[in-house]
């Protein structure tokens, strides 16, 4: 199996670069898909149900990397 391996901890820093790409991510795929949903004239609840499982993970990892933000400031 591959692992990955990174030379060095993430940062605060990095943790937060990294919640804003997923933050712009996320809202990126709601307005995409919001967009689409129109066009194919679906109706915007299913289109928004159909990207619920998508939109639990990225705000899954968002906490995740927010909880390790938050035990680097207070560990420092």
């Amino acid at each position: 199996m591959d692992e990955i391996q990174t030379a060095e901890p993430a940062t605060s820093q990095d943790l937060t670069e990294i919640i804003a790409e997923l933050e712009q991510y996320r809202e990126r795929l709601v307005n995409d898909t919001l967009s689409m949903a129109q066009r194919a004239k679906i109706m915007k609840s299913q289109a928004m149900a159909s990207l619920q499982p998508n939109l639990a993970q990225i705000d899954a990892q968002i906490q995740a990397l927010r909880q390790q933000q938050g035990d680097l400031t207070t560990s420092s």
